[in-house]
């Protein structure tokens, strides 16, 4: 087994069977006459290793002496046919690639460099497709094995692919000019909008002050201790995208099935009791609430995915369909740590989830849509003691890739879950949830607050509910928290009493391991 660019364990043995009989694609003349140009300009290697490397060359020979040229290069020092030729005589492959005689004869296979770039083009085509010959002789000959698991099967030839193609989409630096007369059309769009937004609105006022929307190609963590409400949040986020907006949308749901997300939706749009929705005994006058409120959510471009254990290669195979066939304009993960990195090999835990948000970052730039997804936080948290439980960037689980690759992080701060019933100035923080910008790439940090009603299992803006009922008009408007996280817990007011063992995890009076 050889270790491949593109993947590890491929028998080279399996090279070009597939296509026996054939003569694998190559431009063995093209190839000389790109070595030759190299060796009579000067500048001529600084095209060619933008496009071609050494294993994109047909003949072993080429690839020696394309090495040879490399090794110069990098120290600094001239080419031409006398030290390439004492590079080779250096690395002791000289004979192998035909003497010294052969160096010279590559000179007289071209006349200038004036062509190297479009050469050099054609070579690396050819070894494309040579590449995708050996791929599927790969995935053929294991097909026929019937010790082979076909999921793993799959999920190696999507990702041998997928890494063939990342490799040929090579992008030129582009003059700025033309960036600038790309960023400000985007200026002129974001002007003429009334909201005043640049990106997807996640339908919460003061949040999308400070972060103008969710931009394409940005990735974004939201991350929380088990029951601060991190589904509930992005399930309010979403339907505020779809039925407000009208932004196609799409959720892998990697905990929690379609139907659960689903009835969570239904509860949140009817303001009907979870109970009665889970057991439907529901009065004629809530089944016409039911039908009424639930028009709007059947109509909503929002795609769900329950997928469990998904790898970061199925979500990029079902995200490009999406984005091909619905224009998805924002995906969400619930959550990341329980996808998997299957086909890259990780060393541990850590690295894995490295390599997820790594991915993720990349699809995001790929589709140039918003990723959203959501994140564990460590037990830190809890037994923090003297800067009380607000959660910080160190606190985020199993990786501090996931910190470095997100464009944003955000946090979900529920006090009254610590038993936290007032701030500074003995403000009420029952029902209140702390969204805190922790970071932001290209724009500012903050705390937002916004009402949590875990009775609908939904989050609203401060001030009122945004979602045409249940006003708020008694409550201040949205400023930053100033907190007693410090201070002695104070004693929660009873709850409503309702039951949280439900799939809905409803109520005020919450277990402590219930997840929203």
């Amino acid at each position: 087994m050889a270790e491949n660019r593109y993947g590890k364990g491929v028998d080279k043995g399996v090279a070009l069977d597939v296509a026996a009989g054939k003569v694998p694609p190559q431009a063995l003349e093209l190839e000389e006459a790109v070595l030759g140009a190299m060796l009579l300009e000067k500048d001529a290697f600084v095209t060619v290793s933008e496009i071609l490397n050494s294993d994109c060359f047909y003949k072993e020979a080429h690839q020696v002496i394309f090495e040879a040229i490399t090794n110069l290069f990098t120290r600094e020092q001239p080419i031409d046919i006398l030290t390439v030729t004492e590079e080779l005589r250096r690395m002791g492959k000289l004979d192998a690639v035909g003497g010294a005689f052969y160096i010279t004869q590559l000179t007289g296979r071209v006349a200038s460099a004036a062509h190297i770039e479009y050469h050099s083009r054609i070579i690396y085509q050819k070894y494309l497709q040579r590449e995708m010959i050996r791929i599927s002789g790969v995935i053929q000959t294991k097909a026929f094995d019937e010790s082979e698991d076909v999921n793993d099967l799959l999920e190696e030839a999507e990702n041998s692919l997928f890494m063939l193609s990342q490799g040929s989409m090579k992008r030129d630096a582009i003059q700025i000019k033309g960036v600038i007369s790309e960023a400000i059309e985007h200026i002129k769009i974001a002007s003429k909008r009334e909201d005043g937004l640049s990106g997807i609105p996640s339908g919460f006022t003061e949040l999308d002050k400070i972060t103008s929307g969710w931009q394409n190609s940005d990735l974004v963590i939201i991350a929380a201790r088990p029951a601060m409400g991190k589904t509930a949040f992005v399930l309010s986020m979403a339907r505020n995208m779809v039925v407000k907006y009208k932004h196609p949308v799409a959720i892998f749901s990697l905990e929690m099935s379609n139907l659960q997300l689903v009835n969570r939706l239904i509860v949140s749009e009817t303001e009907l009791d979870a109970n009665k929705i889970k057991n439907g005994k529901l009065t004629d006058q809530e089944w016409l609430q039911l039908d009424n409120k639930v028009t709007d959510l059947i109509e909503a471009p929002l795609f769900i995915d329950d997928t469990a254990g998904l790898s970061v290669f199925e979500l990029r195979a079902k995200a490009r369909r999406l984005k091909k066939q619905y224009d998805i304009k924002a995906i969400i993960i619930d959550y990341l740590q329980l996808m998997n990195a299957s086909g890259m090999r990780p060393g541990n835990r850590q690295e894995e989830v490295s390599m997820i948000s790594r991915s993720l970052k990349g699809l995001a730039k790929e589709l140039n849509i918003p990723i959203i997804a959501l994140s564990q936080l460590s037990r830190a948290v809890e037994i923090r003691t003297g800067e009380g439980k607000r959660p910080q960037l160190s606190d985020l689980r199993e990786s501090g890739a996931i910190e470095q690759d997100a464009d944003m992080v955000l946090f979900i701060h529920r006090p009254e879950y610590y038993k936290i019933t007032e701030d500074e100035q003995g403000n009420s923080l029952i029902g209140v949830a702390e969204i805190i910008v922790a970071k932001h790439r290209n724009g500012a940090t903050g705390d937002v607050r916004l009402r949590f009603r875990p009775e609908v299992i939904r989050f609203e803006d401060y001030s009122d509910s945004g979602y045409g009922g249940f006003g708020m008009d008694d409550f201040a408007e949205p400023v930053t928290l100033g907190s007693r996280m410090n201070e002695g817990p104070a004693e929660q007011p009873g709850s409503r009493g309702v039951d949280l063992k439900s799939d809905f995890g409803l109520g005020r009076g919450f277990e402590r391991d219930a997840d929203f």
